[in-house]
């Protein structure tokens, strides 16, 4: 249940890398007098024009932006919301796990922009736009990518051979690469789209359209897509399929982002720059390979370096309780729509824990609460292949009754309090350790190392599941299930591979003993992290 409600975190909905800002730290923090005053100049000019119109907009004035930022994105979380349900959809096909674990690579380029943000925030074409040479082109890129799926992704899902991996990988991490660059183009332009006295909302139309979008092209999409849920709740006359397919969804999609886009590139325009474009656009240019050498400074450090090694190891016990239980679910045969709806209650409970959690990582010891709420996650991950066991004897003729639906979603709370527990102390320490003079590189890079040490441990879990597996060939004498190859053999002989050995469990107990062995021995590393100095994490961009 977890896989396609946690990718959600990793892929930057609520862990939101700064990767916008990385150039901009190194523009502000560059020896250079020249570049200072211009981009003095240029924050003057435009403040000074907005205060032509309106000394305060207020809100009402920028509506028109407000909503554009948050139409935005909307559009950014519909393929992230796509790429979360494809796994239960192959799942249903009786795909692989190793086939899982390599589509999982389609949640990674949230994690890894960082490696291309500096050169979306530096070069551009000055005439159109800044923010626009990257949006406009981008967004037509994603929807003639779900156009191109609309008509192909049928064929890649039910082909002879079963569906094809290494396409649908490879459209859906493209997908992906293009929605992450969206979101550093319009994290961008949210910062002079908006006055200096609404500028907060950016992180507001953030949020609640990336989640809604998420919840378009997940939650919604898998609903009208089963054609259970629509025959019980949305029509008269039961049918075979849904309310709409996958080709049918993408291909809306793709028309409403090329339509948008077409709009925004027409009708929306920039602050001109005006004189001196050409010196400001080679200033930011140098400016790339410098927010590159000062990242590898920051790495460089001690503790920083030690604090990353921890970030990158601390999700390992994690893996196989937030990546394959929710595939386990379904495999048993609980209906992927349902275990997306359970998200919808969740939300409140998303949106409240933040704020009762940071009353408690405010202190100088944030970490504390991370050190405390790691072997309670541990323990939900057992309770989770606890449910995972106890699922087939639940089921009835008619699905699933009521009270297990109850505890399913009693445990996915349980583990969201756990979970925020975390990330909540982990975003409170990055804060408190980053350098204020180039503050938003240094968490940028401090959000990408915890999201990458979400990341690779999901991927290795998928990929073991199989070789953990162990099957025996029953009522074909002299058979064996040790291969696909096999498998049909045995099959074809009359006989039937029944699994003795789930390799799911046996993860979850090595995650399990490996994630005590970390709380034990490196855990407490983490914390003494907490009683290093503040010199020891300021970096020396002389060096």
């Amino acid at each position: 249940m977890e896989h396609q409600d946690l990718t959600t975190h990793k892929n930057g909905r609520q862990r939101k890398l700064a990767g916008t800002h990385v150039a901009r730290d190194m523009e502000t923090s560059s020896s250079e007098p020249e570049v200072e005053e211009e981009a003095e100049g240029l924050i003057r000019g435009s403040d000074s024009e907005d205060r032509r119109h309106r000394v305060r907009p207020g809100v009402r004035g920028e509506l028109g932006n407000i909503l554009l930022l948050l139409f935005l994105y909307v559009l950014q979380g519909i393929p992230l919301g796509l790429a979360g349900s494809i796994p239960l959809i192959l799942q249903g096909k009786s795909v692989s796990y190793k086939d899982q674990a390599f589509f999982s690579f389609v949640f990674w380029p949230f994690s890894l922009k960082l490696l291309w943000a500096p050169l979306v925030d530096a070069l551009y074409f000055s005439k159109f736009g800044r923010r626009k040479s990257w949006l406009v082109p981008t967004q037509y890129l994603l929807g003639l990518f779900m156009l191109y799926l609309s008509m192909t992704v049928n064929s890649m899902l039910q082909s002879e051979g079963g569906p094809k991996i290494a396409t649908l990988t490879g459209v859906f991490f493209m997908l992906a690469f293009l929605a992450a660059t969206q979101d550093i183009a319009v994290d961008g332009w949210a910062l002079t789209m908006l006055s200096r006295e609404n500028v907060g909302y950016a992180s507001t139309c953030n949020s609640v359209g990336q989640t809604a979008g998420y919840f378009l092209g997940n939650v919604l999409f898998l609903a009208l897509e089963s054609a259970d849920f629509c025959n019980k709740y949305l029509r008269v006359e039961p049918k075979d399929t849904g309310i709409v397919t996958l080709s049918d969804f993408l291909f809306f999609w793709g028309v409403v982002f090329l339509i948008s886009t077409t709009l925004v590139a027409i009708m929306k325009r920039e602050n001109d720059h005006g004189r001196g474009k050409r010196r400001v656009q080679q200033e930011e240019t140098q400016g790339v390979m410098e927010t590159y050498k000062l990242l590898f400074s920051i790495v460089k450090m001690p503790t920083v370096f030690t604090f990353c090694s921890l970030l990158l190891t601390a999700k390992m016990g994690f893996s196989a309780a937030d990546a394959v239980t929710g595939l386990k679910l379904v495999e048993a045969g609980v209906p992927k729509e349902q275990l997306a709806l359970l998200a919808v209650p969740m939300v409140p409970l998303q949106i409240l824990l933040p704020v009762i959690i940071s009353k408690y990582t405010a202190g100088p010891r944030p970490l504390d609460v991370f050190y405390k709420a790691f072997p309670f996650r541990l323990l939900i991950g057992l309770e989770y292949a606890l449910l995972v066991w106890w699922t087939p004897s639940v089921k009835q003729e008619g699905g699933f009754p009521v009270y297990y639906y109850a505890i399913v979603l009693l445990s996915y709370a349980l583990h969201q309090v756990a979970l925020y527990s975390m990330y909540v102390a982990c975003m409170a320490f990055h804060a408190k350790v980053s350098d204020p003079l180039i503050g938003g590189t240094y968490m940028t890079l401090l959000n990408t190392v915890t999201n990458l040490g979400g990341n690779w441990p999901s991927t290795v879990a998928l990929w073991m599941v199989d070789p953990l597996t162990s099957k025996e060939c029953q009522g074909a004498v002299g058979q064996s299930c040790g291969s696909p190859a096999e498998a049909g053999l045995c099959i074809k002989e009359g006989g039937a591979c029944v699994t003795t050995l789930d390799g799911y469990y046996v993860e979850s107990v090595v995650c399990v003993v490996i994630g005590l062995a970390w709380w034990v021995w490196l855990g407490k590393k983490m914390r003494r992290l907490q009683e290093q100095s503040p010199a020891a994490w300021r970096c020396r961009v002389d060096q």
